[in-house]
């Protein structure tokens, strides 16, 4: 009997899922389908990676939901369009859902799939899941995208209806789902990874951190942000249900879920080129030392500012870094050390737990001074005001660097504050007035 594939890729839930939601509806006979893109794997650098643990554990919790349905997951690791290759000379497939995914590499693969189907007779849907605007749904009046981000805010919240943010009842064809026997899950290990005691952030938002988010937000030693990240990388909470209870509690965490969504429906979207280059252009021709050992010290967080070591220390022993961390530690590296953004980039991808491209490129940029910002170029970080204000009583360094205050274990600073802000200044000077 021909079936309905959903493809779950980074949205591992089965409510409020719109592609899932329609795939139900329309369809019948969906068979959940989730596969481990071995191109993606490949990359990655660490065997211990968290991120692959936490799939895993998402993927557990919807198995175990299916099967209650009485369903099942089909799980399969390799290349994507090979896989359904295989899968359609086996099994009659009428369609194959799933929601959009807006970075180049994604949009690249998926076109191969499209084609692979139409070349099959196999019908391609996708749907807008991740985000509430997207592409061409917020533009400016003469229809070119936003480049600045408080103009696109406004816009978005002008555009903005409940209707945007309503749930996709999923549970209502439940009985649409492809009946199977329970398939087991792959181990870590099958993929060619190493198991690790992990913990992740609780799925579910706390009110309380949301309510008093404009408070507690740049107190990197209180539990402060909602940590609802790393659930929206992987879609393990609906955007839509975030943007409700921003709606109703916290204008301020509003507006980042709406950076979020300006940086990934909208820059990388139209601007796929920022993945490898700058956003202006004209700072691609800045002169970077790039000191590889100066880049080792930043990593490992032995640069002698407590705060950004701190950060980096926390990044490396964690997956997670506070926000206001990552725009320190990132100024030092591009504005103190002069080492290219994509460097620390590329470190960020490797780390962050809740890795986001489009958010992880903007967020550096930003601080290189090299992307859509408004701001110029000379903004640079004072690392030791940023302790003062954000960190007084020390109690986040002292957690992360307890050595800080003892001279004979802790180094001095790698470069003077001073010397490299004005060296920052002048580098760039000279880059922009080719």
């Amino acid at each position: 009997m021909a079936y309905t594939v959903f493809w779950f890729r980074r949205d591992l839930r089965l409510e409020d899922n719109a592609g899932l939601y329609h795939a139900l509806k329309e369809k019948g006979n969906v068979q959940p389908v989730f596969i481990f893109d071995r191109n993606i794997l490949d990359r990655l650098e660490d065997r211990k990676d968290s991120r692959i643990l936490f799939i895993l554990k998402a993927l557990s919790s919807l198995q175990s939901k299916l099967i209650q349905l009485g369903s099942s997951f089909k799980i399969y690791h390799g290349d994507p369009p090979e896989v359904f290759k295989v899968l359609a000379s086996r099994h009659e497939i009428s369609a194959v859902y799933c929601n959009h995914d807006y970075e180049p590499s994604a949009r690249e693969r998926d076109d191969r799939i499209s084609q692979l189907f139409q070349d099959l007779g196999i019908e391609f849907k996708t749907f807008k899941d991740q985000v509430i605007f997207e592409k061409d749904e917020i533009l400016k009046s003469d229809a070119t995208p936003y480049t600045v981000f408080t103009p696109y805010m406004n816009r978005w919240k002008g555009l903005y209806s409940d209707n945007h943010s309503s749930p996709y009842d999923t549970n209502a064809y439940a009985s649409s789902y492809r009946k199977a026997p329970p398939s087991p899950l792959p181990s870590p290990e099958e993929l060619g990874f190493q198991s690790a005691e992990v913990i992740f952030p609780d799925a579910e938002p706390d009110e309380r951190i949301i309510r008093n988010y404009h408070l507690t937000r740049d107190i990197p030693s209180l539990q402060g942000t909602s940590r609802m990240s790393v659930h929206l990388r992987f879609g393990t909470i609906p955007v839509r249900r975030l943007v409700r209870m921003a709606m109703q509690l916290n204008e301020k965490w509003l507006n980042e879920l709406i950076w979020r969504e300006f940086y990934m429906g909208n820059i990388l979207w139209h601007f796929p080129y920022v993945v490898n280059g700058s956003f202006k252009p004209a700072y691609d021709h800045i002169h970077w030392i790039n000191n590889e050992e100066e880049f080792a010290r930043w990593c490992e967080g032995s640069t002698g500012y407590p705060l950004v070591d701190a950060g980096m220390r926390e990044l490396n022993a964690t997956g997670f870094m506070h926000n206001r961390l990552r725009m320190v530690t990132a100024s030092f590296l591009v504005k103190h050390l002069l080492i290219d953004w994509r460097w620390g980039e590329a470190y960020f991808a490797r780390k962050l737990l809740d890795f986001e491209l489009s958010s992880n490129n903007g967020g550096w940029q930003w601080a290189a001074g090299t992307g859509c910002d408004a701001a110029p170029y000379f903004r640079v970080f004072n690392p030791y005001l940023q302790a003062e204000r954000y960190d007084p009583q020390q109690i986040y360094i002292q957690q992360w660097v307890p050595e800080y205050r003892d001279p004979q274990r802790y180094p001095g600073p790698m470069v003077d504050h001073e010397m490299a802000r004005k060296r920052a200044i002048e580098t760039y000077r000279r880059a922009l007035v080719r």
